[in-house]
């Protein structure tokens, strides 16, 4: 049990979990749930582990330890992992020209889950939390920093490119099924 639960914080990432759903994730009762968490945080309490398990914003979330902080920061002060990969600018240029813009929003618009990269971005400085959406749930929203604009060399959020939108008008719905081509036997 203690294997899966770690993978399900692993995956919910930021969000973590409540003990609610890992109860109901593993179908077992809410004591059962808390005491193989509990078990689990002490086994990251060991010395030798880089994560542990913290209770935050009523969630179990998996995060680094912040005696290890200063690693972190050199990674990602390092030049060579100063670039940012097509899937970083793609998901700025969305905060960029949307903002303030929730992560579901920013999924929705990619097509792709973007926890990891929104993730990335935060910690190199190039996006913020703005605030909570008034919609259900209240989500983060997140916008562009100043960091942002010195990096791509901008004064202010106007000096970016204009965003030419392609209409849609007299695009017929094609039957997929129907081909114009002929199978050659």
């Amino acid at each position: 049990m203690k294997g899966i639960i770690e993978g399900l914080l692993y995956v919910q990432g930021d969000q973590g979990l409540t003990l609610e759903e890992v109860s109901e994730i593993l179908n077992i009762d809410s004591e059962e749930a808390k005491n193989i968490i509990l078990s689990l945080k002490q086994d990251y309490m060991d010395e030798s582990r880089g994560l542990r398990i913290n209770y935050l914003g009523n969630s179990f979330k998996l995060t680094t330890k912040e005696e290890h902080k200063e690693y972190f920061q050199k990674l990602l002060e390092n030049p060579h992992n100063n670039t940012l990969s097509n899937q970083a600018l793609e998901t700025l240029a969305i905060i960029a020209y949307n903002e303030p813009i929730t992560r579901i929003e920013i999924d929705e618009m990619r097509g792709v889950d973007s926890t990891y990269v929104i993730r990335r971005l935060l910690a190199k400085g190039l996006i913020k939390e703005s605030g909570k959406s008034p919609k259900p749930g209240h989500p983060i929203l997140y916008k562009t920093t100043d960091e942002f604009l010195d990096y791509f060399g901008l004064s202010t959020k106007e000096e970016l490119p204009p965003i030419n939108l392609i209409e849609e008008k007299n695009l017929e719905e094609k039957d997929l099924f129907k081909s114009t081509y002929k199978e050659k036997i």
